[in-house]
C-alpha cells in the first residue's frame, strides 16, 4: 500500500454491517511501517454488554487505548459516550496534529460529530495546517457528514 497525500479530505463509507475499524488500523500500521506519521484514532468495539467492556479508541500512533464510556452508563443496556472523555480525547489528538503529522485519521463520524460535536473541530485544524483527514463515514451519517465538511467553509 503506498501513501499519497493528493487529497485533503477522504471519507470511507461503510454500509450496516460492516466494520472499517481492522482497514484503517491496517493503512495507518502500513504507514507507520514505512515511515509516515498517522494521527487519531481508530474505533475499539462498541460493547459494554460484556464481561470484557470495549467502547473506546486506540490512539495513533502510540497504540494506547483509551475508554470513552461514562462509568455510569448501565452495562445491561448498552454505553453511554462521555462527553468529558472526548473532550479530553479532542485535546489530546489536537496536540499531536501540532506537532505535525502526514494523515490525520477520525475514526468514526458518528453522533457528536454531526451534532457539531466530538471530533469534527479536528477536521479544519488538520486541514489548516495542510495534513489530510481520513474520516469514516456509515452510510447513514454521510449527509450530514457532506453538509458539516465542507473544505471552503472549515479554512475560512
Amino acid at each position: 500500500m503506498t501513501f499519497d497525500a493528493q487529497s485533503d479530505l477522504a471519507a470511507l463509507v461503510y454500509g450496516a454491517g460492516e466494520d472499517p475499524d481492522s482497514l484503517i488500523a491496517g493503512f495507518a500500521n502500513d504507514l507507520y511501517r514505512t515511515g509516515h506519521r498517522p494521527v487519531g484514532v481508530v474505533q475499539r468495539g462498541r460493547t459494554c454488554q460484556s464481561e470484557n467492556p470495549q467502547f473506546g479508541v486506540v490512539m495513533l500512533p502510540d497504540g494506547e487505548v483509551v475508554g470513552l464510556a461514562s462509568d455510569d452508563a448501565a452495562r445491561a443496556v448498552g454505553c453511554r459516550l462521555d462527553p468529558d472523555r472526548l473532550a479530553d480525547l479532542a485535546v489530546r489528538l489536537a496536540a499531536a496534529i501540532e506537532d505535525g503529522a502526514d494523515l490525520v485519521i477520525i475514526n468514526r463520524f458518528g453522533r457528536s460529530e454531526a451534532d457539531g460535536k466530538g471530533l469534527i473541530d479536528l477536521v479544519p485544524l488538520a486541514l489548516d495546517a495542510d495534513i489530510p483527514v481520513l474520516i469514516a463515514v456509515a452510510t447513514m451519517r454521510a449527509p450530514q457528514c457532506g453538509h458539516l465538511l465542507r473544505i471552503d467553509e472549515m479554512r475560512r
